[in-house]
């Protein structure tokens, strides 16, 4: 997922890509199409973003950072048609990826965010979202580029502002520099408690939690993931 320089938790400077290789027709076709009536624009000003109006008659309000291409969102709207999501990605090919999926499985409760999604968070009213997912972030490896994480402290100051009480975190990475990190950063933070209990609750991915294509790939070359849910505490 590309990732950004922040100030004070806000996106100052992008890094990554927001393009591959040319799309095919059949991808553009639905980039063109399909994009502006599930775009999601932000709003101007502050804790404005109306969730009642973006998705009128969900249960429950959903955030997917970085989704890639798009297989676990897609999986997971298919799968909660009563749940809103929105899908934050800059990486238009994946973007495409995930409009295939969606138009092929009939989903209509997915707004995407072609942006990075710390530039969404001061948008949301407190405590709006019920579930959030940073799944396979890039973990900018080198030292010097840790800053470009998504997990800090601000970051996970805005989440914790934004998320319901009791709403769940849910994390995976496959690099252990990284995992290392977010264990620090979320374990530190008063807002929220991890709800593992054993060993297996982070070693094997849960049910209801569809794979992406960045497990797959891990497994495939011998890297084992960490699957993380964390709780939101009470407000």
């Amino acid at each position: 997922m590309p990732q950004s320089d922040t100030q004070g938790g806000r996106a100052t400077k992008l890094f990554g890509r927001r393009t591959g290789r040319p799309l095919r027709p059949s991808l553009q076709q639905l980039i063109d199409q399909e994009l502006p009536r599930r775009a999601l624009a932000l709003p101007r000003t502050s804790n404005s973003l109306d969730v009642e109006a973006l998705f009128p008659g969900k249960r429950e309000l959903w955030l997917e950072i970085g989704f890639g291409g798009g297989e676990h969102l897609a999986a997971q709207a298919a799968a909660n048609p009563d749940v809103g999501i929105i899908g934050a990605e800059i990486f238009r090919n994946g973007i495409a990826t995930l409009l295939r999926a969606l138009v092929d499985k009939g989903c209509d409760n997915v707004r995407v965010l072609e942006e990075d999604a710390r530039l969404l968070l001061p948008a949301l009213r407190d405590a709006s979202l019920d579930r959030v997912f940073l799944l396979f972030p890039d973990p900018w490896p080198k030292s010097r580029h840790h800053k470009r994480r998504f997990l800090q402290q601000e970051t996970l100051d805005e989440l914790a502002r934004v998320m319901k009480g009791g709403a769940e975190f849910r994390l995976a990475s496959d690099d252990p520099g990284y995992l290392a990190w977010m264990l620090r950063h979320l374990l530190q933070h008063p807002d929220f408690e991890w709800l593992a209990s054993r060993a297996a609750d982070w070693r094997e991915r849960p049910e209801g939690w569809p794979q992406t294509r960045y497990e797959a790939k891990a497994l495939e070359e011998g890297r084992r993931p960490a699957f993380l849910r964390f709780r939101r505490r009470s407000r």
